[in-house]
């Protein structure tokens, strides 16, 4: 599932959108029994890399409004969250939070990608972005890779 859910879970949790990261490791492992505190850590820098989270005088925040996120009931992230993903997995990811069907996202970048003759990032972010999903921070790592 979505890494934004487990990235906002502890700001939700907290009602803040600024917490330290010793904190937010102790709500995803201790509180919640997500992850060990190891993986926690890791969730920090893969969130971090991938521009969900930014470290500002000691302190996480949230580059998203944690209030749009909703934690479902029995949530519970996989490990695989934890692995760096691409610009590609990211903008889909965040198609799929957005209600996109997956075959239909992937068949809409696909068809942008042969139609503009651009990379699988690019079309990705096209995609994304013209259905008003907020990827710019998608489209500068995008735009770094080149």
């Amino acid at each position: 599932m979505s890494i934004r859910i487990a990235v906002a879970a502890p700001f939700l949790a907290a009602g803040s959108r600024s917490m330290p990261e010793s904190s937010f490791v102790v709500d995803l492992s201790l509180d919640r029994d997500w992850f060990s505190p190891d993986q926690a850590k890791r969730l920090v820098d893969v969130a971090t890399g991938e521009g969900l989270l930014s470290r500002e005088d000691g302190d996480l925040r949230p580059t998203f409004d944690p209030e749009t996120v909703t934690v479902p009931d029995g949530f519970r992230p996989d490990e695989s969250i934890l692995q760096q993903r691409s610009v590609f997995e990211t903008v889909l990811d965040r198609c799929l939070d957005h209600g996109i069907e997956k075959q239909t996202a992937v068949a809409g970048i696909n068809k942008l990608q042969a139609d503009l003759a651009v990379t699988i990032e690019a079309a990705a972010v096209l995609f994304a972005h013209k259905r008003g999903i907020d990827v710019q921070s998608e489209a500068d790592a995008a735009l770094e890779e080149l």
